[in-house]
């Protein structure tokens, strides 16, 4: 991508989109931080999940502020939100809409489609993990295809369109783990982890104290369509995208060149969908970064989230104690730098 440089007259529409997405990040944080105190990690990478089109999946405690950073961020944006808590008894119509007899204005009655919450731009689906697999699956095709089928009939969802499922790592009794086909839809797995001890300090004072300030909306829902345009345009070299790809093959067990420690511990790998979500998350990355080329370091930076959620350790490594983080690691000390031709 060729950039001239920026002048106060005659900016191309790409050097515009740049500077907003430049400036994007420090502004998102203030507003935010009215709201949600720390976390700036899941924050970045939301935003980078955001800008490149990819839904997430967030896995943490109770009462670590999930709800309230995504309705942050959906006020920043301008955008549509709407939550769903998901129970055992949630039905797929309660999640895409059904259709009820209705009568019109010359008092004939007919079937009158009424959309569900799924048609928003932002869709906060709590404690996914809490629901049978019948309504989780209704959202694949929404998550996919930007749209739900009913009764034959297709209805295209608002766009853009992202879905942010939170996961609740405790009580796991009665819970009803997402298969693996579902799960490798999302683009990012995030963890959200404790405050630190200044950070509580901070929470506790400001929320037993005033009500915070509003949000001030940033950016529009077509704003972030161009986002997502110009983050696809971002050029990658040939040898990052191939260290990508070579990252995410190595994670799969009995495949030739896979390491001893893959195959020792790991029951299934990652797939194709991996190594696309790593460089179009790195491509945004750049991009926030202030840069319009991707590095080794953008794909390192975010092959956790990427395949914490992809890569299926067996029984001998739980009993290891060995988690999926550390076989990033390893993976990522193992599989040899690119270089350039």
């Amino acid at each position: 991508m060729n950039l001239k440089l920026v002048t106060p007259e005659g900016r191309s529409e790409e050097e515009r989109i740049f500077e907003m997405l430049q400036n994007s990040r420090q502004q998102i944080d203030s507003e935010i931080s009215k709201a949600v105190i720390g976390q700036k990690e899941i924050i970045d990478q939301l935003l980078i999940a955001l800008f490149a089109g990819g839904h997430c999946l967030i896995t943490g405690a109770p009462g670590l502020a999930k709800t309230l950073l995504v309705n942050s961020l959906a006020q920043v944006f301008k955008l549509k939100s709407q939550r769903i808590q998901f129970t055992p008894d949630l039905m797929p119509a309660d999640i895409t809409g059904t259709e009820i007899l209705a009568a019109d204005s010359q008092d004939e009655q007919g079937l009158k489609f009424v959309k569900g919450p799924v048609f928003t731009n932002i869709l906060l689906a709590d404690e996914i993990n809490r629901t049978p697999p019948k309504t989780q699956a209704a959202l694949l095709e929404a998550m996919q295809e930007k749209q739900v089928t009913v009764t034959g009939v297709k209805y295209e969802l608002d766009k853009p369109f992202f879905v942010l499922a939170t996961q609740n790592p405790i009580e796991m009794e009665g819970t009803y783990p997402l298969p693996e086909a579902q799960l490798d839809r999302f683009m990012f797995n995030l963890v959200i982890d404790y405050l630190s001890e200044d950070d509580e300090v901070a929470v506790v004072t400001q929320t037993t104290a005033r009500d915070s300030e509003p949000i001030v909306p940033l950016f529009t829902g077509h704003d972030i369509q161009q986002f997502h345009q110009f983050v696809r345009d971002v050029p990658v070299a040939e040898e990052i995208v191939r260290y990508a790809v070579q990252l995410c093959a190595a994670s799969r067990p009995h495949q030739p060149g896979t390491p001893d420690f893959v195959n020792e511990w790991v029951n299934w790998g990652a797939g194709l969908r991996a190594a696309q979500s790593l460089i179009l998350g790195a491509k945004a990355r750049a991009v926030l970064w202030g840069r319009v080329h991707v590095t080794m370091e953008d794909i390192q930076a975010l092959l956790a989230p990427v395949l914490r959620h992809r890569i299926l350790i067996n029984y001998r490594a739980e009993a290891e104690g060995i988690t999926v983080e550390q076989i990033v690691q390893q993976l990522i000390e193992s599989t040899k730098r690119p270089v350039a031709a």
